[in-house]
């Protein structure tokens, strides 16, 4: 956790409450707005549970006392101005009071960040050894059969992309991401190590 930025929060601003920003730490959505004092930035770190202060119950709340979808803290960060408040976390259940994901809607993730989304649905059938679920009957299958289907969708993506269809290969391609995810899955190699790996080789060259 970034404990350094949030050290120099300049609480004299806004009469003693900043705004904290909620974003999905998985998939990067912004999930709500709310606001923290002093003593709901030290709460939520103290119980692992996003808690804000409630300008309408002049109070401390944490976020799915009642409702029980609470938000499991992953990190915190300040901002460059040391006024505003970075929340990631994980959300249990909707956000919003209203049912959907986020309070702005159901706010699809955005781009690639969507993997990180399917990443964790194939985690959750790997846990659930439902024999029903293609996902988990492909992993209880071994890592061999895994990497077996990555190799015939990747043979598709290819075989797609020289006949010049199109749709074709947006199917195919979809196919490969998801069995590689299983694949990856199978072997307990995270998308995150893969995505670190890709910025690691992306940095500019210094000289």
């Amino acid at each position: 956790m970034n404990s350094e930025s949030i050290k120099h929060l300049d609480w004299t601003k806004g009469d003693g409450l900043l705004p904290a920003i909620v974003q999905h730490a998985g998939d990067g959505r912004v999930l709500m707005l709310g606001y923290m004092n002093a003593e709901a930035l030290e709460k939520t770190r103290a119980s692992g549970k996003v808690t804000f202060f409630s300008r309408s119950k002049q109070r401390l709340w944490t976020k799915g006392e009642t409702s029980g979808h609470v938000l499991e803290l992953v990190d915190l960060l300040g901002d460059c101005d040391a006024d505003t408040i970075l929340v990631k976390a994980i959300p249990h259940g909707p956000t919003c009071h209203l049912g959907t994901p986020t309070c702005f809607g159901d706010t699809p993730a955005p781009g690639v960040a969507f993997l990180s989304r399917l990443e964790a649905v194939v985690r959750e059938r790997a846990e659930s050894g439902d024999s029903a679920s293609y996902t988990a009957r492909l992993l209880n299958a071994g890592i061999k059969r895994c990497a077996q289907k990555v190799g015939e969708e990747g043979v598709e993506v290819a075989l797609a992309a020289m006949a010049g269809d199109r749709e074709e290969l947006a199917e195919e391609s979809a196919d490969l991401l998801f069995h590689l995810l299983v694949c990856l899955q199978a072997a307990d190699v995270s998308l995150d190590t893969v995505m670190a790996v890709l910025r690691r080789r992306h940095q500019p060259e210094s000289d």
